[in-house]
This record gives C-alpha cells, structure tokens and sequence, in this order.
C-alpha cells in the first residue's frame, strides 16, 4: 500500500522532467549528429560561395533552416552557440544574421528556462540553507543581477539560463534581459561572421591573419572588454 502510494508522486516528478529530459537528449543527439561542425567558420570558408548561392535561391528555407537549428541548440544547452551566430553573420550579414541569431536565442533560451522551471516544480524537498540565501539576493535585485548574468560572455549560455529558473526569474524580466543582453552578444560575434565573409568574398585566402583586419578585429576586441565586465564591476563593489 506504501509503494502504491509513492508511485502517482513518482509519476509526476517524471511527467515534470521530461521536456528538459527530452531537450538535453536531442542536444546530444544534435552534437553527435555532426550537424553543427557544418556551421564552423572554416567548413564555411571553403564553400562561402555557394552557400551564398543557395541562399539566394531558397532564402526562406535557410534562414528557416538556420533558425531551427540555433533555437534546437540553445534549447538543448548544446555547445558552440558562438560558432552558430558567428556562421549567421557569415552567411546573411551583419544586420541579418544579428535579427535571425538573436530571435533563435530567445526563443531556444525560453523553452530552456520554461522546461527548467517546469522540472524543478516537482520537487516537494525544502532547498538548502544555502539555495534560500541566494534566491533571496537575487529576489532584492533582480534586474541588476540578471542583465548581469546575460550580459557577461564568460558564463555558459545554457547554465546561465537554468540558473534563472532556479533563482526564479520572473519570466518577463527573463524573456527583457535575454533580447537585449543577447542581442549585444551575438551583434558582435555576428560582425565577427560578417567581416569574415566580406574577407572571402574579396578573394582573400582563408587563414589566421584574416583575425588581423579591421572588421574581423574590432568586433573580438569588444567581445573581449564584455569579459572584463565582472572584474570591473567587482572591484567597484564596496567590501
């Protein structure tokens, strides 16, 4: 009779688990599939060209093509989103690729959030000491320490993202910091993308000084000030 009546509580925390469940399996599938060594920036050097060509031939189906497969890994917490946006600013331009990668990253990170929050609902245990402590400082500034998180490049999407949903974001202030802070990000890796487009597209050949020009540079070195954001910001900090 005991057993018996664990077994609906056991069936709910299973019901709640398994959209995240399902989204990490499909980013393993995703990732071992292959698929998104296909969007490296060398793989899309050698065949700039004609990727150009298709897309010109069938523009909705890629940007819909591209679209899917960035919301599949961001939902996913699948690796090498850079490599995703930076491959959108190659491939459709700058303004393009920023528009496409920025609504793929929305949307992925709100299916993410949504299926981590649904997960964690059906825990019926308290949280640790610990977990109460932090969720209440994030609670008194929720906007700050957000667009904080969403901003800084060096946290992992992915686990920045279920991180929200453990602190309890509220999803409008989620969804708000999630378009603006992402759009900054992947305008700049998608310039980084455009510039090395441009580079190819005026015959240069493919290589590491390619990082040497102007429009391939100064997109990197603004990615590389966003880093520095958490130092900055800790030592003006009072102690």
């Amino acid at each position: 009779m005991l057993a018996f009546s664990h077994r609906p509580a056991a069936m709910k925390r299973l019901r709640a688990l398994l959209p995240l469940l399902l989204l990490i399996a499909a980013g393993v599938v995703l990732v071992a599939s292959g698929t998104l060594k296909h969007f490296d920036p060398r793989h899309l050097a050698a065949d700039h060209a004609q990727l150009r060509q298709l897309t010109l031939a069938s523009p909705w189906l890629a940007r819909l093509g591209y679209l899917g497969v960035l919301v599949l890994a961001v939902a996913s917490g699948a690796p090498g989103l850079m490599v995703l946006t930076i491959a959108g600013g190659m491939v459709f331009g700058l303004v393009e690729g920023t528009l496409l990668s920025g609504t793929g990253l929305l949307l992925g990170a709100l299916v993410l959030f949504l299926a981590t929050r649904v997960a964690l609902s059906a825990g019926t245990r308290p949280p640790p000491a610990l977990a109460t402590r932090i969720r209440a400082g994030f609670l008194r500034h929720p906007a700050s320490y957000t667009l904080f998180l969403r901003l800084v490049p060096v946290f992992p999407f992915g686990a920045v993202t279920m991180a929200l949903a453990w602190l309890r974001c509220p999803l409008w202030l989620f969804a708000a910091a999630t378009a603006g802070g992402g759009l900054v990000m992947v305008g700049f890796e998608s310039a980084v993308g455009a510039g090395l487009g441009e580079a190819i597209a005026h015959g240069e050949p493919v290589g590491v000084h390619m990082m040497a020009e102007p429009h391939v540079m100064l997109p990197l070195l603004a990615l590389a000030l966003l880093s520095l954001v958490p130092v900055l910001l800790n030592r003006r900090a009072p102690h």
